[in-house]
């Protein structure tokens, strides 16, 4: 039990307590609040659940969080703080998400910014290519592929046959040449006049 001249009873949780675990409050006769500050905390908590509840909002469970570590609000998981991108803004100097899950949320984006596709759109196409390259058949399918005129989005595709249909311009007899001349039969240019050459159909 606290000294009774430097302690008091909390109406709250009936505790013998010091004067020090409670806050001032001017305007009671002895300059403290009825209640103790982890009751007051708890008060405050719990009406501040009940308020977010009503509004049809989530309350965040309290998590203790070890020295150097923090938890990650997208993935729930407590991680160090190398996990995490810096953020000098920030009040712990670190980013609000790991970087998983950034990552993630990047890679979410820029599917939906460049190709106007969710991830799950993304994956319905790989599984109707049955999970392979729409070319080369065999590659694992990692790059989604679009009409660079149109904007039109095409197929996934591995990274090597994504780059090969790249480097020919996405030019159609560029790519039937190619494979022509993979047969075996070469493409020679016809010169019809001076400078102007007319290929074989």
């Amino acid at each position: 039990m606290a000294d009774g001249l430097n302690a008091r009873i909390c109406r709250k949780c009936r505790r013998d307590l010091p004067l020090a675990a409670f806050a001032r409050n001017g305007k009671r006769p002895d300059g403290l609040q009825a209640w103790c500050r982890k009751c007051v905390a708890e008060y405050g908590a719990a009406h501040y659940r009940r308020r977010r509840e009503a509004d049809g909002k989530t309350v965040r469970e309290k998590v203790d969080v070890p020295e150097g570590h923090k938890l990650c609000r997208t993935c729930g998981v407590v991680k160090p703080h190398t996990e995490w991108h810096r953020n000098a803004t920030a009040s712990d100097g670190l980013s609000t998400s790991c970087k998983a899950c950034r990552a993630t949320k990047g890679r979410a984006d820029h599917l939906k910014r460049n190709y106007g596709l969710t991830e799950a759109e993304r994956d319905a196409m790989v599984a109707s290519q049955y999970g392979i390259c729409a070319i080369c058949l065999s590659a694992p399918p990692v790059h989604v592929d679009h009409c660079h005129k149109t904007g039109r989005v095409r197929g996934v595709l591995c990274f090597n046959c994504n780059s090969a249909i790249g480097k020919l311009r996405d030019k159609p007899d560029a790519a039937r040449r190619a494979a022509a001349y993979l047969e075996g039969n070469l493409w020679k240019p016809t010169l019809v006049a001076p400078g102007v050459y007319q290929l074989p159909s």
